[in-house]
């Protein structure tokens, strides 16, 4: 029986790992352990350990790491406190295989911790670019990582090409892009009243069937522009006639900036068309994407999933620079003006195909066989280079 250790650190965690989970629950010689973290246990950012158990999985341990601040030392001080309380963790639950996700701020205590006690790091997701400190923690969990489960084709190339072994480099295709395909396959019996099941907060349209989804988040290596950059979206989808579903943002450095603005908008009166969500199920999230005009904002949800919905989507900024994209996205700056023309463009355009660039919707199980099959090589030869 071999113990795989699965550390969830946020709510798009959550989501780039959720079929990979339901896949590994089926093998009878893999414990699954997971752990949940920093914002994924916390209220104010959709408390996901409350999906991840109604999911069905059980919880190993908490680690309670998160400092409050939203700033870049709160950032820095949250990953420290993360190798410390992980450490613990792992000395006391002793996994074989630890698996971490991504490239969130979070993770890099994940892979310090497990690469210092060794224990075999499985990364999923390296290898993309996208130009600022996601990048950088991305690559270094690359270094520190012993087996890599990426997206594409690229990905594979990068991984290779910063010096690790090919043949402990699996392009397996983005999990996130599985509950995309579930929900494409059943989005008829999958529509549900997002209002009526997660009571957010805000002001709606008498006419909702037409819809944009919004998702802002700061940009950690320019947290001084987050608010003007929160003002210049809000005004945006302000000035367009339709119901606008909004986001909160991830818990980065700058958020608070990004929350700041949009509660200055709402108290001013402003903001008469927006309505304000924390969380969503994976699934449910999707579903309301689907249905929507578009999605507007810098989230790689735009580039990910909606590309393989065929969700148009307006990406603003560089937070996704370097990103493969599919046909569904227009890139623009913080500038109404090109914003808005980019949604014109959308809402007089036929929709456009899905893409399968990050995957086929089977990436889950290609990753459980992929960590099932380590089972038979000794740990120390994963270790060794």
């Amino acid at each position: 029986m071999k113990k795989v250790c699965v550390v969830i650190t946020a709510r798009p965690s959550y989501s780039r790992i959720r079929s990979a989970l339901f896949a590994l629950k089926k093998y009878d010689d893999i414990e699954l352990q997971i752990v949940v973290a920093a914002s994924a246990i916390l209220d104010a950012y959709g408390k996901v350990v409350k999906q991840i158990i109604k999911d069905g999985f059980s919880v190993a341990a908490s680690v309670h790491n998160m400092i409050s601040g939203e700033d870049v030392i709160s950032s820095a001080k949250t990953t420290g406190m993360g190798i410390i309380e992980l450490a613990t963790v792992f000395d006391n639950i002793k996994p074989d295989y630890v698996v971490t996700i991504a490239d969130r701020y979070e993770t890099m205590s994940t892979a310090i911790a497990a690469s210092y006690m060794n224990i075999p790091l499985i990364h999923i997701q390296g290898g993309e670019v996208t130009g600022n400190i996601d990048e950088k923690v991305r690559h270094a969990i690359t270094k520190l990582a012993d087996v890599h489960l990426v997206s594409t084709p690229l990905a594979r190339e990068r991984v290779i090409k910063m010096g690790e072994r090919p043949d402990r480099i699996y392009v397996t295709g983005c999990p996130s892009i599985d509950i995309a395909e579930n929900v494409r396959n059943n989005y008829n019996s999958l529509v549900f009243d997002p209002i009526e099941k997660y009571n957010g907060v805000g002001n709606l349209f008498p006419e909702r069937s037409k819809y944009i989804v919004v998702m802002q988040h700061p940009v950690t290596t320019s947290i001084n522009e987050a608010r003007e950059q929160t003002r210049c979206v809000l005004d945006v989808v302000e000035s367009i006639d339709r119901q606008i579903y909004w986001f909160w943002p991830n818990v980065d450095a700058g958020s608070d900036s990004v929350s700041k603005e949009i509660r200055i908008h709402r108290e001013n009166g402003k903001a008469k068309n927006i309505y304000f969500f924390k969380n969503m199920s994976p699934d449910d999230f999707l579903v309301l994407l689907m249905g929507s005009d578009c999605i507007i904002g810098n989230s790689s949800v735009a580039i990910r999933e909606c590309s393989y919905l065929g969700v148009p989507a307006i990406n603003i900024g560089d937070r996704q620079i370097g990103r493969e994209r599919g046909h569904n996205v227009i890139d623009c700056d913080y500038n109404p003006e090109e914003i808005l023309n980019a949604y014109h463009t959308i809402v007089s355009s036929p929709r456009c195909e899905r893409d399968e660039l990050y995957g086929d919707g089977h990436a889950g199980e290609k990753i459980a066989e992929v960590i099932h099959n380590l089972g038979n090589i000794a740990i120390n030869k994963i270790l060794a280079y």
